[in-house]
């Protein structure tokens, strides 16, 4: 069966969970989605920007001295880092913006978490001539200071938000409550398969490049279908993007890299899946982090963009079913996997990727030399140098890391 249903559910998860205001807007949405994926126009003026301004088709490359170094598996990574403003966010981003225009909105509205979909927000709306408006965690807006000045450059307003944790969860909550407010005029580009129906679908929809990407390079690479797919999972969309357009080949394992901060053990995680239980927020029924009477556990992590309470409704239905398996990564070991790659392939990672490689690096030794492993590169380091280097130097608090 197609999921979502025509409900928006992936089994007992997704749903819209909004206030009243909101539905006419989502409706209006998913109709003007579902004219535009059928639209030749519409498909073509994508792929168009896809090409010659992002830059897909990203590398597919293999990592011949890691392989080595750990033996085992051979790995390859898909090279998202290499789109244009640095992570795979740009392909949704595009996507979601050519879809504002169509629609005729004159403003947009996004949320970010270590800054990369609000960069890439911000690029498109500098492209496209758009009004643009990013919500921010006041914590986030430190922890991130380059990518708050590339978003400024770009010309967008950046709004920090000091509620709550001051994080992902709270800038999505505010970026809700203004688009609850100017419905009729603004765009809200969500930068995950998170949220209410029909966002997950859409999301995943334009990330799944990058699995339709891998399928042809890997046979033109290795000769064969991989044996695992690997993916670091906040929200989830760079995990969803890659292993969608494999979820029927049976024989392609896939693993899920979560963020267990310091620990599962502790409350300093953000691991909704292996950690985490059914519940509803922001406009959608997923796992999600919850203490004893049911309230949002704080998240945290190391990475931003990982640093969120729940996950796409998507990947808690592959999670009940056991397509993908899903690990916690601690903040020691994907550090210890962002010098590693560094090291041995000069390829310094996005925080939120160095779970995913963290993952590969626990996992390659223990698999046959002639198995092959694809391991999503979501995003380059750049942002994280200088977070990584006073971590390093024993000064992580400056960027609230323990």
């Amino acid at each position: 069966m197609s999921l979502p249903d025509d409900r928006g559910y992936f089994g007992a998860y997704g749903g819209r969970f909004v206030p009243e205001t909101l539905m006419p807007a989502l409706e209006e949405l998913e109709q003007a989605y579902q004219e535009a994926r059928h639209d030749d126009t519409f498909r073509r003026d994508l792929d168009y920007y896809l090409e010659h301004y992002a830059g897909r088709p990203t590398p597919l490359y293999y990592a011949a001295n890691l392989t080595k170094y750990l033996g085992g598996a051979r790995i390859y990574f898909k090279r998202e880092d290499l789109n244009h403003t640095g992570s795979h966010k740009l392909n949704n981003v595009l996507g979601q913006a050519l879809l504002a225009r169509r629609m005729g909105k004159q403003r947009l509205i996004a949320e970010t978490g270590a800054g990369q979909h609000g960069v890439a927000t911000a690029t498109v709306a500098a492209l496209l001539g758009i009004e643009c408006e990013i919500y921010m965690g006041a914590e986030d807006t430190r922890r991130q200071a380059l990518n708050v000045f590339r978003m400024e450059l770009l010309g967008a307003r950046v709004n920090p938000v000091a509620g709550g944790s001051a994080t992902l969860k709270d800038a999505i909550n505010e970026a809700l409550r203004d688009w609850v407010s100017n419905v009729s005029t603004t765009y809200y580009l969500l930068g995950s398969v998170v949220g209410p129906h029909p966002y997950p679908m859409m999301v995943r929809d334009f990330q799944s490049v990058i699995g339709r990407e891998v399928r042809q390079q890997i046979l033109a690479a290795a000769g064969r279908m991989p044996d695992h797919l690997i993916a670091c999972v906040g929200g989830g969309s760079n995990a969803i993007g890659l292993f969608y357009p494999f979820i029927d080949d049976q024989e392609v394992k896939m693993w899920g890299a979560e963020a267990a901060g310091l620990g599962l053990n502790t409350m300093q995680h953000a691991a909704s899946l292996t950690a985490g239980r059914p519940g509803v927020l922001q406009g959608a029924y997923s796992y999600l982090l919850q203490n004893e009477d049911g309230q949002v556990q704080v998240a945290y992590s190391v990475s931003a963009g990982l640093d969120h309470p729940a996950v796409g409704p998507e990947h808690s239905y592959l999670k009940d079913s056991g397509r993908v398996n899903y690990s916690g990564i601690t903040d020691r070991e994907a550090l210890e996997a962002f010098q590693l790659l560094s090291q041995t392939e000069g390829i310094i990672p996005a925080l939120e990727s160095a779970h995913a490689v963290a993952l590969a690096v626990k996992m390659a030794p223990q698999l046959p030399r002639d198995e092959v492993m694809v391991v999503n590169l979501s995003g380059r380091g750049d942002k994280d140098v200088q977070q990584v280097a006073a971590i390093l130097q024993g000064r992580g608090a400056d960027y609230g890391c323990s």
